[in-house]
């Protein structure tokens, strides 16, 4: 089983920018498409970025398209999501994993889950 953990998360003024990183611990993940989720207080997590095993097919929740972007570094067995225009209901925490395709239909290959990362955006 892979071992995923995500970083970059914190508070942010909105229009302000962050980047998440997911990294590996544990079993490589690179030949996997990826995705980012987030899950808010009170609502079902919910998909928001996903990118192929090679990193040329991306994917993106219509809610987030052309503010954020993902990337990843296989060399580096990690996993990024450049947060860009942030909106308050960007608030949220932040979860990747490993996907069964790199579009918005995503699903998580595990019924495992990090502990994810917060991000919090003020008004």
């Amino acid at each position: 089983q892979v071992q995923l953990v995500e970083s970059g998360g914190g508070l942010v003024q909105a229009g302000g920018s962050l980047r998440l990183s997911c990294a590996e611990s544990g079993r490589t993940f690179s030949g996997y498409a990826m995705a980012w989720f987030r899950q808010a207080p009170g609502k079902e997590r919910e998909f928001v970025a996903a990118i192929g095993w090679s990193g040329g097919r991306t994917d993106f929740a219509d809610s987030v398209r052309g503010r954020f972007s993902i990337s990843r570094d296989n060399a580096k067995n990690t996993v990024y999501l450049q947060m860009n225009s942030l909106k308050p209901e960007d608030t949220a925490l932040y979860y990747c994993n490993v996907v069964t395709s790199a579009t918005k239909s995503a699903r998580p290959l595990f019924n495992s889950w990090g502990q994810g990362t917060q991000v919090t955006v003020s008004s």
